[in-house]
């Protein structure tokens, strides 16, 4: 497996860092997630339950060994210190000098084991004005101008459909890791990774700029052609009360679908840029789509060279054939579900160790590792 040997220390809590050890242990990598004394991982207690544990834990923890260390402690920040002597990647997300005051941050690591890749996960990074300030994914979309983009129908901004600055920050993360990884192949020295999930996010955005940098103002969404202003980017509803989307307008797309339904008068009229010019175009379409239910026209389109899709609820997304077929959805021996991998290699895939750890459960087998100096915990 791609990341076998490597050892990764996870401090971190919650979504981003524990998403991205996930990602790592499904490849090879052993992952010792460090939890705080007490009941360990908050989302060990967060949210729906199945088979004893919660749904979200379920799904960052699998295959991970868990230790309990009092890093407020001397002999547990020793402990801490003595397994980063043996490890190759540290994972923190607390605020910014938190693991400075702990002593446990990247000089303190780095000079024990110059190898170290040291990763850290911040809402805005360990610099800038903003660095303090506490946020969870909402807080930094919305500082990142995402949330402006996310309209109801009378414009006001809406609750974001997925944790956005938490998964790209998550993804930056571990990619910054992997290079630091390989560059220490060369360099024999590991590196310090500062990601902000505000950072993260912003990156995401090159082709949602183009107002912001060619015309200096902000997007006005609605004209916008991914967020609604293009006839053939757009949700329509169906027979049923359900809805399809348009989803591409490159003109073969465009030609293909109003020629197949008898409008091909409309073609120069949607083949314009996205706009107010739009809209007998999208009435047509309206009429049109409303004519068969969501499922009809996705049988439909079987037959024609178009780019439409049904909505799926989110449930019907995870039982989608395709998502079967990619083994997204993975059954263990007890009939829980998990998300699966998305890395996938053709020589070397993730194989996905569902078990998981009780809270320290693995402390005295991986602290049995170090020198007897060193094995104390609190």
């Amino acid at each position: 497996m791609k990341l076998e040997g490597i050892r990764v220390l996870d401090l971190s809590l919650f979504l981003p860092g524990p998403h991205l050890t996930t990602m790592m242990g499904d490849h090879g990598a052993e992952i010792i997630k460090i939890e705080p004394p007490g009941e360990g991982e908050p989302v060990r207690h967060v949210g729906y339950r199945a088979g004893g544990h919660s749904v979200w834990f379920r799904n960052i923890a699998r295959g991970k060994q868990s230790i309990v260390l009092d890093l407020k402690s001397a002999a547990g920040r020793e402990a801490f210190l003595a397994l980063a002597e043996q490890a190759d990647v540290v994972v923190e997300a607390f605020r910014p000098g938190v693991v400075t005051r702990l002593g446990v941050d990247y000089d303190a690591v780095s000079a024990r084991n110059p190898r170290i890749v040291y990763a850290s996960i911040a809402a805005f990074g360990q610099s800038g004005p903003l660095k303090m300030r506490p946020a969870h994914d909402i807080g930094m979309e919305a500082l990142a101008g995402v949330l402006s983009l996310n309209l109801d129908r009378s414009g006001r901004p809406v609750h974001p459909h997925m944790p956005i600055a938490d998964i790209t920050g998550s993804m930056m993360a571990l990619t910054g890791i992997l290079m630091a990884l390989l560059r220490r192949e060369k360099t024999g020295r590991g590196d310090y990774v500062d990601i902000s999930m505000h950072d993260a996010t912003l990156s995401w955005l090159p082709n949602a700029t183009g107002s912001v940098f060619a015309e200096n103002r902000p997007p006005v969404v609605p004209e916008e052609r991914s967020w609604g202003g293009h006839s053939f980017y757009n949700i329509y509803d169906t027979a049923d009360g359900r809805q399809i989307v348009l989803c591409a307008v490159e003109h073969k797309f465009v030609n293909n679908l109003l020629t197949a339904v008898g409008r091909a008068d409309l073609i120069p009229i949607a083949n314009q840029p996205p706009g107010p010019a739009h809209a007998p175009v999208k009435a047509a379409l309206a009429d049109i789509f409303r004519t068969r239910t969501r499922d009809e026209w996705e049988q439909w389109m079987q037959s024609h060279d178009v780019c439409l899709a049904p909505v799926l609820d989110l449930h019907e997304a995870f039982h989608h054939p395709q998502a079967a077929a990619r083994e997204m959805l993975l059954r263990d021996a007890e009939g829980n579900l998990h998300i699966g991998n998305p890395i996938k290699f053709r020589h070397e895939p993730a194989r996905l160790d569902t078990r998981l750890p009780a809270v320290g459960e693995h402390t005295e087998a991986v602290l049995a590792r170090l020198a007897p100096g060193h094995r104390a915990r609190d």
